[in-house]
């Protein structure tokens, strides 16, 4: 779906502020909206921070000194869904 992300303009009207926000979650921890809500409002505040960041501005997880990469064989919680090919995978470079 990448080719339609990088046509979205043609569909959406540009926001003024941001409209997500990106935060290194712990293991086995799952976010409360009180909790997305404080990070949202803490990117259109303040911008990227490590504390809440965007896909453009991201941070490395707490603790890491380098942008993090999965590793091949990573897989997502959701069952039968696998990790797109490295080359497509998001991380910071």
């Amino acid at each position: 779906h990448a080719s339609f992300l990088r046509r979205r303009r043609e569909w959406f009207q540009h926001m003024a502020e941001a409209s997500l926000a990106l935060w290194w979650v712990p293991v086995g921890h799952i976010p409360t909206m009180a909790e997305a809500v404080e990070r949202l409002t803490h990117v259109q505040t303040h911008g990227p921070t490590p504390f809440a960041f965007t896909f453009r501005q991201p941070f490395p997880p707490p603790g890491a000194s380098e942008p993090t990469q999965a590793p091949e064989n990573a897989r997502c919680p959701v069952e039968g869904w696998r990790s797109p090919p490295p080359a497509t995978r998001w991380h910071r470079g």
